[in-house]
């Protein structure tokens, strides 16, 4: 599943395209993706204007003039690409070939820009995993986002704020990094490298690092630095294109080639001056890359 890295590469992509324009034809070509498609989709939404393209976790929201915000989540395979009228060529080359089927094009938005140019935003979902729903006051009110934790990008996420929300907890840390209601957003690929950065070892209690200490301290300051910069570094280089995953123009991102432990495994540990070798555990049934030697 595409992580926050990914959706908001892909809300830069679309955002250009879409603030300022104006809905002139909504297509839905099936009634529903994850999710029921919700009632009078396309009326509510042709005729009016896009005022603004967010992203709150890994979920996108486009506001919409005198309208409902519409919240957009991209599942397994869902993606955006952008075409102008008329052509059908999508840019960019792939790892991972997208779908080119019309029956994977759930979602098209025909818009015209405050300069009377015409083309298309379509959404593709060969799982239909993804959804599009309305939420119709303020998005955070949502079910789909009430309750979602801090964002970890920007300087909010610190070691001090990092620390009060794992104080007491029993958990694994990276079972604790990946609960949405502490930080909203944290996914597999991110948390593994976060913790790599970080030099702290996934299996560890997460309570242990929120200590009134300054061992503590200094590994919770290490560890929120290591979040935001993995998140950044991620985000500039366009993402990770695992699986489906690409760009809103098309293109891949380029960030796996940076990974230095996730799907790693056996290969030697990347750190300057560790001897040690990346290994995988499965933690709730996920994947987890770390080295032993490094992280503690």
């Amino acid at each position: 599943m595409p992580e926050l890295p990914e959706v908001e590469t892909v809300r830069r992509g679309l955002q250009p395209v879409l603030e300022g324009a104006r809905l002139v034809n909504v297509e839905a070509r099936r009634p529903d993706l994850r999710f029921p498609f919700p009632e009078r989709f396309s009326e509510r939404l042709a005729g009016k204007t896009v005022t603004a393209l967010g992203r709150r976790a890994k979920y996108l929201t486009m506001h919409i003039e005198d309208g409902p915000v519409l919240i957009c989540h991209l599942g397994m395979s869902g993606s955006f690409r952008v075409e102008a009228a008329g052509s059908s060529d999508t840019p960019g080359g792939f790892h991972h070939q997208r779908s080119k089927s019309a029956a994977h094009d759930h979602v098209v938005f025909d818009i015209a820009s405050p300069k009377g140019e015409r083309s298309r935003v379509i959404f593709n979902d060969p799982r239909r995993f993804g959804f599009m729903l309305f939420a119709e006051g303020a998005p955070d009110t949502h079910p789909m986002l009430a309750g979602l934790g801090i964002e970890p990008t920007g300087n909010a996420l610190d070691g001090s704020l990092l620390a009060s929300l794992l104080a007491g907890r029993r958990s694994p840390l990276k079972a604790a990094l990946l609960d949405q209601r502490l930080i909203a957003g944290l996914g597999n690929i991110y948390v593994s490298e976060a913790l790599w950065r970080a030099g702290l070892s996934p299996l560890r209690e997460a309570g242990t690092i929120a200590g009134p200490g300054k061992k503590a301290k200094e590994k919770c300051e290490r560890l929120a630095e290591a979040i935001r910069s993995v998140i950044a570094d991620a985000i500039a280089a366009g993402g990770s294109s695992l699986r489906d995953y690409v760009q809103a123009d098309g293109s891949l991102g380029y960030f796996q080639h940076s990974f230095a432990v996730y799907d790693r495994e056996g290969m030697p540990c990347p750190k300057p001056g560790c001897s040690g070798h990346i290994e995988r555990i499965v933690q709730s049934g996920r994947s987890t890359f770390y080295c032993r030697t490094c992280q503690r």
